[in-house]
């Protein structure tokens, strides 16, 4: 015979239960309330699905933006298949594309006022388009490579994969400040990638993992993430190294997030437990 079935409570219970019925109530509520004690608490909620949209599984997405009328400006990338595009939310049907040239990868994209920009990879250039048209109308020179690319309404803030971020200005992509990103721990954060700013605080896609960054815009602490892997198992960073989680743009209208990813079937609308630009949790 085992020792420990001596020792075990459940062991004892049926000879409780049989003598003293109401030892053995008494016993239950006791084992209920330690089991109850010992179990860890679920983890707290940072999202909700409201709403799925169909999403071009051709777009290898690299940045987004979310215009009036339900209408998406989308840039995507990869050599020979990069472009941007205007696209209706409801049917992920793109209505309108530009292509870049076969030797340019497409990559962040940011409205300032009446003006589109466009990041390319590792070419070290920039396009401008007119918002209306999506015509051409200049092109910028900038060091180093291009990831990721939104506005505070003042700089544009561009991503290179590296864990800091850099404020240029929009006419002539010089540097006005730079900004390290660090957990609460001081640890740096890299592949930094897609970006959206908003009220404060830049959303910021990290390249190969299934997070959004919400990183204060003055300090580059990281005061949240959102871990994203259930939206579509199928490409998380388990299942995937390249059609990953990438592409943030925020719904004004409602405060919702709208995010997708590489070559994803679908978009999603997320409603955060605290709205973007509420500040710090």
């Amino acid at each position: 015979m085992r020792v420990e079935a001596y020792f075990s409570p459940m062991s004892w219970f049926p000879l409780i239960q049989s003598q003293a019925p109401w030892l053995a109530a008494v016993g239950t509520v006791f084992l209920v309330a330690c089991a109850a004690k010992a179990a860890p608490p679920p983890p707290p909620r940072s999202y909700v699905v409201v709403a799925r949209f169909p999403h071009d599984t051709a777009a290898y997405t690299q940045g987004l933006l979310l215009e009036s009328g339900g209408v998406l400006l989308e840039s995507t990338g990869r050599y020979g298949s990069s472009e941007l595009r205007s696209v209706a939310l409801k049917t992920g049907v793109a209505d309108k594309v530009v292509p870049l040239p076969a030797e340019r990868f497409g990559e962040g994209l940011a409205r300032f006022e009446n003006r589109l920009y466009q990041l390319t990879w590792q070419s070290q250039l920039a396009y401008v388009y007119d918002r209306a048209t999506f015509a051409l109308v200049d092109s910028i020179a900038y060091p180093g490579e291009g990831w990721g690319l939104t506005t505070d309404g003042q700089s544009l803030i561009m991503s290179d994969g590296s864990d800091t971020l850099r404020f240029v200005d929009p006419r002539t992509f010089a540097v006005r400040r730079r900004l390290p990103v660090r957990f609460t721990t001081g640890t740096p954060v890299g592949k930094l990638n897609e970006l959206e700013y908003v009220g404060g605080e830049v959303f910021a896609n990290v390249y190969q993992s299934d997070w959004i960054l919400r990183i204060d815009a003055e300090t580059g602490v990281v005061r949240e993430v959102l871990d994203l892997a259930e939206l579509l198992p199928a490409y998380n960073a388990a299942a995937t190294s390249e059609n990953v989680l990438n592409g943030i743009a925020y719904d004004s209208a409602t405060g919702h997030l709208l995010v997708t990813g590489k070559r994803w079937p679908e978009l999603f609308e997320l409603k955060l437990d605290r709205p973007p630009g509420a500040g710090r949790p």
